[in-house]
């Protein structure tokens, strides 16, 4: 009955949740903000990086 109160793994498993909430995070961000990136976009981040350029040399 030793092996029940073993909780040597239990660090590993945790880090993999952490990490895998991360991930899936970062590619939910991704899959959000690639409209915003991509050139087929109306608001795209080349012309907005041209107008913030424009408006502070001004």
């Amino acid at each position: 009955m030793n092996f029940l109160k073993d909780e040597a793994g239990q660090g590993a498993a945790e880090y993999i949740l952490l990490f895998g909430g991360v991930i899936v995070i970062a590619i939910a961000a991704l899959v959000i903000y690639r409209a915003y990136f991509g050139s087929t976009s109306p608001v795209n981040s080349t012309t907005d990086i041209q107008n913030v350029r424009t408006q502070a040399n001004k």
